[in-house]
């Protein structure tokens, strides 16, 4: 994949971040099927965040805003981000302390 922005994940980065994040994502009903992938929505929110634009001044190569937003409030609410930057500071301080022969 051919990363158009900065803020954008990279494979190795979404490796790590698809499993997880499909662990903690809210289960929703779905009644059809999506448009955009997992990725591309968090790619458009990683953009919003870095960038600081209005949810409105997302570049159109993105999912349309009111869809990136909507995914944002729902993840945001039900602790997603949260409970990803735990996980991931934790595999990082796993990895720091094995690295470093059992030592904290």
């Amino acid at each position: 994949m051919l990363m158009a922005y900065s803020s954008d994940l990279t494979d190795s980065e979404w490796t790590i971040l698809e499993p997880l994040l499909f662990q903690r994502l809210p289960k929703k009903k779905r009644t059809r099927p999506s448009n955009w992938t997992n990725r591309e929505i968090l790619n458009g929110i990683l953009y919003q965040l870095k960038n600081g634009c209005n949810w409105s001044d997302l570049p159109l190569d993105f999912p349309p805003y009111s869809t990136v937003y909507w995914h944002y409030k729902q993840w945001r609410a039900a602790g997603v981000f949260e409970t990803l930057m735990n996980t991931l500071h934790e595999q990082v301080r796993e990895q720091i302390k094995k690295n470093r022969g059992g030592q904290p």
